[in-house]
């Protein structure tokens, strides 16, 4: 199997893993990922979703940011504050996974309307990829009475 091109990814989970006193498999364990999963990763055979590596960051106490920029999901370049509640909004348990995907959909339209797009104008968000537009109000089938569109 060839190496992917995920920097230097691998080499630095080994490092953070090693120096955080894990063996591969209570690190796997932490992050609830196989350990063969976890060292394909660290070999770089495997490139590692955003929530991943959230879940492997959280595992091993380091910034998922961190992650990110090593796994080319974000750009080093890009804006800390878009980095960062891009990663709040990963990171937060009490939203599901849709939830999640919908309000970074959301907080980029609103940053492309003030004119601070994205670099990748156009393309989705770590995470985003699956996400299924809503018509504005939700549909018959949503349970939450969340913020609706309103006239103005």
């Amino acid at each position: 199997m060839a190496s992917l091109n995920v920097g230097n990814l691998g080499e630095y989970l080994r490092e953070q893993r090693r120096s955080a006193q894990l063996s591969l498999r209570q690190l796997a364990d932490a992050a609830g990922v196989s350990n063969p999963y976890l060292s394909q990763i660290e070999r770089g055979l495997r490139k590692p979703s955003a929530e991943v590596l959230q879940q492997v960051a959280k595992a091993l106490r380091i910034s998922a940011e961190t992650l990110y920029v090593r796994a080319g999901i974000l750009d080093a370049e890009r804006d800390r504050s878009e980095v960062e509640t891009r990663a709040a909004v990963l990171a937060d348990p009490t939203l599901t996974g849709r939830q999640k995907q919908v309000l970074l959909q959301i907080y980029e339209s609103f940053r492309k309307e003030n004119g601070f797009g994205s670099a990748e104008d156009g393309e989705a968000t770590p995470g985003e990829s699956e996400a299924v537009d809503a018509p504005a109000g939700g549909t018959a089938g949503d349970s939450d009475s969340g913020p609706r569109r309103t006239a103005g």
